[in-house]
C-alpha cells in the first residue's frame, strides 16, 4: 500500500476554542516520508514541529504539541480526519498557538480533503503492527489495550456519573467508515466543568456552537443566566436538566466523539496502525501516553 498526500492546499478558519483568537490554518501536501508536520507561521523563523506523542506538552481539554520554542494545541480533530483519511504526508501552517474548533468536531476537515482530493505516492506505507496484547492503565480507571488485527478496529466506552449522560459506547471496524458518523460527533462538556476552565483562563473561544453542552445539576436560574451570558448565548431554562444547545446528532455523539479524540491522537504514532484498540474511558492523556507506549514498543524494536 502506497502513501498519500492532499492534491492540492486548502485554507480554514476559526476561532480558537482557548485562546479565543481568529486562525487561519492550511493545510499543504507534502513528499513522501515527510510525516505530519505543523509549522507556526506567526513566529520568526517559522518554526516546525512534528506530529509525534514524544512531542506531547500537555493534555489539559485538547493535546498541545511543544518544544523549547513554541506549542501548538488542539490538534485532535484535524489529526483524525487526516489519519482517517490515510494522509501520511503534509504540511500544516497555522498563525497561531492552536488550531480552529469550527463545530467541535472533524466535520469540515473531512469535507477539504474531499474536495481537494487525495493523491498516492510513490513510496510504501509503513504500519505499526500490533503483534501482541499490550495494555495502558491508569490509577483513575481508564484502560487502553490493543490486540492483533489485521486492520485497525477501535472501541471506545464512556461513563459519567450523571442523570444526562451515563455510560455509552462507540467503535469503528473500518476507517473508511470514519466520514459517515465520527467525522461530525462534536466535543463536549459539563456545565459544571466551564466555570473552572474559564478560570483556568481557558475556552475564551467557546460557546453553545462549538460543543454539546450538557447540563446535568440544577443550578440558579441567575447563576444559569450568568454563565448563558458569558459564552454570549441566549437565556435558557435552568429547571430543565439536558442539553443547553439543542440536544445531540445521535445517540451515542458523546462516546463517539471520544473515539474520533482517540483516533487523533494515535495519529501520533506516527504512522497507520494494524490492530484492534479497546478503551475505558479514554482521554487526551491517556491516548498519548498509550501512542508513546507503542512507538517504544514497535518502532525502537525495529531500529
Amino acid at each position: 500500500m502506497k502513501q498519500k498526500t492532499i492534491r492540492d492546499s486548502f485554507v480554514i478558519e476559526g476561532i480558537a476554542l482557548h485562546t479565543g483568537l481568529n486562525i487561519t490554518l492550511k493545510a499543504n501536501p507534502a513528499p513522501v516520508n515527510h510525516g505530519i508536520v505543523i509549522c507556526r507561521t506567526d513566529l520568526e523563523g517559522q518554526p516546525t514541529i512534528e506530529a509525534l506523542a514524544e512531542n506531547v506538552g500537555d493534555t489539559v481539554r485538547g493535546t498541545v504539541l511543544k518544544n523549547d520554542r513554541f506549542q501548538v494545541s488542539t490538534i485532535e480533530h484535524a489529526m483524525a480526519a487526516f489519519f482517517a483519511a490515510g494522509i501520511d504526508n503534509c504540511l500544516f501552517e497555522v498563525d497561531g498557538p492552536e488550531f480552529p474548533i469550527l463545530d467541535g468536531s472533524a466535520r469540515l476537515f473531512r469535507d477539504k480533503i474531499q474536495e481537494v482530493g487525495i493523491v498516492i505516492q510513490d513510496a510504501e506505507k509503513d504500519f505499526l503492527c500490533i503483534t501482541d496484547e499490550i495494555e495502558y492503565k491508569t490509577e483513575s480507571g481508564s484502560v487502553i489495550k490493543a490486540y492483533p488485527a489485521d486492520k485497525l478496529e477501535l472501541e471506545v466506552m464512556i461513563g459519567f456519573d450523571s442523570p444526562v449522560l451515563r455510560e455509552q459506547t462507540a467503535s469503528l471496524d473500518d476507517l473508511r467508515d470514519f466520514n459517515l458518523k465520527t467525522a461530525s460527533a462534536r466535543t463536549f462538556v459539563f456545565v459544571h466543568e466551564i466555570e473552572p476552565l474559564l478560570n483556568m483562563n481557558l475556552i475564551k473561544g467557546g460557546d453553545l456552537k462549538n460543543a454539546i453542552v450538557i447540563y446535568d445539576r440544577i443550578m440558579s436560574q441567575e447563576a444559569v443566566d450568568k454563565l448563558t451570558e458569558k459564552l454570549h448565548q441566549h437565556r435558557v431554562d435552568a429547571s430543565q436538566l439536558g442539553y443547553l444547545n439543542g440536544g445531540i446528532k445521535f445517540e451515542n455523539e458523546p462516546a463517539m466523539h471520544k473515539l474520533l479524540d482517540l483516533i487523533g491522537d494515535l495519529a501520533l504514532v506516527g504512522k497507520p496502525i494494524k490492530g484492534r484498540i479497546v478503551a475505558k474511558y479514554p482521554g487526551h492523556k491517556i491516548n498519548t501516553e498509550f501512542a508513546k507506549l507503542l512507538r517504544k514498543t514497535y518502532l525502537t524494536e525495529k531500529k
